[in-house]
């Protein structure tokens, strides 16, 4: 069996690569970095180092490398015969991923078994993002092509801190993760993933993930910097953040019980799970590495807008999450590019301008007002600086 992952970074590799290497598969890495790429085709393993109590290594083999910016045939030929391929790029990527999967399916037997594409990204209907790249990219071919592959949406969860500089491609992680996957478009036929569970309605798995997880890394991470802490953990570390995160987060939970029906006693020990795993201390992960791309963070359909505005339109408290925004608002990393254009913009746009732009919310929605009063606050706090 054999598997080619889109993203040889430190989650491909110490974590879908290592889940599909002791599923039996091959892992056939493509990514654009001649770097990375060679360096992982010069070593014969590497480990996977799980930081934290219960944690162990893993000697990861039988996998290999392609540059899909030197060597695109390479890359089809390669998708034309493997039974999985799965991406970790970032949801923005996607567009460029499809035109090799599309290169592999017109390569591909019509009487092969469909090709699993599984998209492993933290978004909500990645898989559905790639699929439809997927079917622009082929045009014309589509109706023929698609019909090769099967499309099953993702949730995934893992911390991968930074890596250190001198750890070639090993990669430490947490030892905890989860990876459910929809089992309804593989008709029996799952692909061999040890730890991950199928499931047959994703939606409560993605959100809880999404507003969990997610909503309270970030939150750590803003509210961290404005503190001026360096590393997540030392964030946690200090009760105002703690008390806020945790705030957020029972209101992202409120939003979870409200729309899915989750258990709230269930989500109240998940939320305990999700803040013991920030303050592992074998984790040196940092606020700036977290809050990196801010703009796509208060975006529409992420962390924090996306439960904020669920909750504003049930009438449900959405002050920590607002709180949440107004912390991010703040994040000013001239080394992120989001960061320097987020701050760019607050000075020279307007509050409400500024708040439908980069929030996407109509006037009108109920949150709207909230964001915008959030947004006036920190661009009188910069006039005045």
């Amino acid at each position: 069996m054999k598997a080619v992952h889109f993203g040889a970074g430190n989650i491909g590799r110490g974590f879908v690569g290592l889940l599909l290497r002791q599923g039996g598969y091959e892992v056939v890495f493509s990514d654009v970095a001649d770097a990375l790429v060679d360096a992982i085709n010069a070593v014969d393993s590497y480990t996977v180092h799980e930081a934290g109590p219960g944690g162990t290594d893993h000697v990861v083999t039988g996998f290999r490398a392609v540059n899909s910016r030197t060597d695109p045939a390479a890359v089809a030929e390669e998708v034309a015969t493997a039974d999985v391929v799965t991406t970790a790029v970032g949801p923005t990527v996607l567009r460029f991923v499809a035109p090799s999967i599309v290169a592999g399916l017109a390569l591909r037997s019509p009487d092969a078994a469909p090709l699993q594409v599984m998209a492993c990204e933290n978004a909500i209907g990645a898989t559905d993002l790639l699929r439809q790249e997927i079917a622009t990219a082929a045009g014309a071919d589509a109706e023929v092509l698609l019909p090769r592959a099967v499309f099953a949406n993702t949730a995934v969860d893992r911390i991968v801190p930074a890596q250190p500089a001198d750890g070639g491609v090993d990669v430490t992680v947490e030892p905890y993760f989860e990876w459910a996957i929809e089992s309804g478009p593989f008709g029996g036929a799952l692909p061999a993933v040890p730890g991950a569970h199928f499931v047959d309605d994703l939606a409560p798995y993605i959100e809880r993930k999404l507003f969990t997880v997610n909503t309270g890394h970030a939150a750590t991470a803003y509210f961290g910097a404005r503190a001026g802490i360096e590393r997540i953990s030392d964030a946690l570390a200090d009760p105002a953040i703690a008390a806020s995160v945790s705030a957020a987060l029972e209101e992202t939970s409120a939003v979870l019980v409200a729309e899915h029906g989750l258990d709230p006693a269930d989500l109240a020990a998940y939320r305990a799970t999700i803040l013991e795993r920030f303050r592992n201390p074998a984790l040196v992960d940092t606020v700036q590495r977290v809050g990196r791309q801010p703009l796509r963070k208060i975006s529409r359909h992420e962390r924090f807008v996306g439960p904020a505005a669920m909750a504003a339109e049930r009438g449900l408290p959405t002050v920590a999450l607002v709180a949440a925004v107004s912390a991010a608002l703040e994040f000013d990393d001239p080394a992120d590019e989001q960061s320097a254009e987020l701050q760019q913009l607050l000075r020279t746009e307007e509050p409400a301008a500024f708040t439908a732009r980069t929030t996407g919310l109509d006037p009108e929605h109920p949150l709207f007002t909230a964001i915008r009063e959030a947004v006036a606050a920190r661009q009188q706090h910069l006039g005045a600086a």
